[in-house]
């Protein structure tokens, strides 16, 4: 029957859509995440999505990148702080002495001594335009890390949300196959029965023999379509595939059409999407380059303070222990570089500028077209509903009346092929709607 191996296929096709923060108490039979190649969890969609906050491999990186921009603050903020810095040198001549004459017949011989000295020097900036506007912008670059992060953990929980609920529907459609094995496995009973008292004909056997052959196949694909969907469940919650997964909740826990059409009245600020909070934190940086390439015509200033010991002394010194440097670097002309730098970052912005007002139009636009594929997709979840229902009443109608000897086998095939596109034609309904509310909830910062 292709309709029950298309519904598995489409099952497989959303598995693998899928591959691409509350925190609830999670609970697992085997702690061991990594020693144990049997550790088994028992969890709720909330659980499922806190594993994959804690072990998700996108978000470890995520987390990585915070550190790293946590030390790159801290390197700019330690270059206007005092540097220390220390010498030891040693010296030798190989007794080496110049002879230096005073005037004819009177000369003086001076030796070269070995010298060693140890030198140390602190220096502190004492202004610096640009390291106080660097400084600014580093902490911004942090900022947008932590945004970017948060962003990851959206997507991940997206992701998470999809798995499971794919693994749902994979299991309900099992159960429908299943269900409807069963009934046609009975009527070929009675049929066979009915053939043997001469009532039905040989070709009516083979045509519910053929209906069996193919649910049991179809039976089979769901299966390896459910362990598919498995895998990349654990896959999103960075867990080992030999983990033993067994989910808490079922589909009808999720399926409430009322909540999902009271979303659709929910208003959208758009300042509070990340994706906006992100374009944003890159004006300021932007406006923050312009500031820095201002800053190269002020002067920059520091000083720096000496002190020497000299282990080793020549007999004649006059270096002094103790020396304060003050020193001022003054820009003066740049054949026009500095100019070229801040139009540049100027340009850059304006630039900045333009692609978030382009975003924000964007996503007041996405907003309305999310909504849209939400109540389209619960229009056709109310369509196909009253479909099945209709379709079930005609296959119990014409159940009976191929008992009865009124109509053909192949007219309770026939119903029962449509009987099963009802049903995965609202299953299909059912994970649209599902998909739809979760890209409105990822869209809403609320998943």
């Amino acid at each position: 029957m292709r309709i029950r191996l298309w519904m598995c296929s489409a099952l497989l096709a959303v598995g693998f859509s899928t591959i691409a923060a509350n925190h609830g108490e999670r609970r697992w039979v085997d702690e061991s995440i990594e020693n144990d190649e049997k550790e088994s969890y028992v969890l709720s969609l909330e659980e499922a999505k806190d594993l994959a906050l804690t072990y998700n491999v996108t978000l470890k990186n995520a987390g990585l990148s915070i550190d790293k921009a946590n030390a790159a603050m801290w390197e700019a903020i330690a270059q206007g702080l005092p540097q220390v810095n220390a010498t030891v040198d040693y010296t030798t001549f190989f007794g080496a002495s110049n002879t230096i004459e005073m005037a004819p017949g009177a000369s003086t011989t001076i030796d070269f001594n070995n010298t060693s000295n140890l030198n140390a020097t602190v220096s502190q900036l004492i202004f610096s335009g640009a390291y106080i506007v660097g400084l600014q912008a580093a902490k911004l670059y942090e900022e947008m890390v932590a945004k970017t992060a948060e962003k990851s953990e959206l997507d991940v929980k997206q992701q998470v949300a999809n798995a499971y609920y794919a693994i749902l529907l994979a299991e309900k459609t099992k159960d429908i196959l299943e269900q409807n094995l069963e009934n046609v496995m009975e009527i070929r009973s009675k049929t066979e029965m009915m053939y043997k008292t001469g009532v039905a004909e040989s070709t009516d056997v083979d045509q519910l023999s053929i209906q069996v052959t193919m649910l049991e196949s179809s039976l089979r694909t769901t299966a390896r379509n459910t362990s598919l969907a498995y895998d990349i469940l654990k896959l999103q919650m960075g867990i080992t595939p030999n983990a033993k997964v067994e989910l808490t909740q079922s589909i009808d826990d999720f399926f409430e059409p009322e909540s999902f059409y009271s979303s659709l009245l929910r208003a959208f600020n758009v300042e509070e999407h990340v994706d906006y909070q992100l374009a944003d934190q890159q004006v300021e940086v932007s406006d923050k380059q312009v500031k820095l390439a201002k800053m190269e015509y002020l002067p920059t200033i520091g000083a720096a303070y000496n002190h020497l010991e000299q282990i080793l002394a020549p007999k004649f010194n006059m270096n002094p222990k103790n020396t304060l440097t003050f020193n001022m670097n003054i820009p003066i002309f740049s054949s026009g570089q500095r100019k070229a730098k801040v139009k540049q970052a100027k340009i850059d912005l304006e630039t900045a500028e333009n692609n978030m007002q382009q975003l924000n139009d964007a996503l007041l636009a996405k907003d309305r077209t999310i909504k849209t594929n939400l109540k389209t997709a619960l229009d056709q979840y109310d369509a196909q509903m009253k479909n099945v229902e209709v379709a079930k009443r005609v296959f119990n109608n014409i159940d009976r009346k191929y008992e009865a000897g009124m109509v053909s086998s192949l007219d309770l095939t026939t119903a029962n092929t449509n009987y099963l596109n009802a049903e995965s034609s609202y299953i299909q309904a059912m994970l649209d709607v599902l998909e739809a509310f979760v890209e409105l909830e990822r869209f809403y910062n609320n998943i």
